[in-house]
């Protein structure tokens, strides 16, 4: 991965955090190594946990950012977020969420949150 591309990554994940803060998130950890995988954000919101995938695309980029969350990327996820949870002895309900940016030309940051991208997998 190139340099650019890791601090697009980065500030992805720290734009992430103070939007979802602003929304009542309470971010709990991040860039956790679990279960064969990296869990970007470990959120509370409410009474459930909530695992966040970040991702961050410049224009230009072919995929949009929520596009970019294959079949294997979500079995990681799924495995991870159970580690997550057993791992620290969480009892109540779990998701996983993807948080996407698309970042336009004039520098400003586009949004797509999708809830629960793994319903049924879980």
């Amino acid at each position: 991965m190139s340099a650019s591309r890791a601090l697009l990554g980065a500030e992805g994940e720290e734009e992430a955090r103070r939007r979802l803060e602003a929304r009542g998130y309470r971010v709990l950890e991040r860039n956790v190594r679990i279960g064969g995988a990296e869990l970007d954000l470990v959120c509370r919101h409410g009474d459930e946990v909530v695992v966040v995938e970040v991702r961050t695309r410049s224009v230009g980029v072919l995929q949009p950012p929520e596009e970019t969350v294959g079949p294997v990327k979500l079995r990681r996820l799924v495995r991870a977020g159970r580690s997550w949870v057993v791992s620290r002895g969480w009892k109540g309900p779990w998701r996983i969420d993807l948080v996407g940016f698309t970042v336009d030309r004039n520098g400003e940051w586009h949004e797509s949150h999708l809830r629960d991208i793994t319903a049924g997998m879980v």
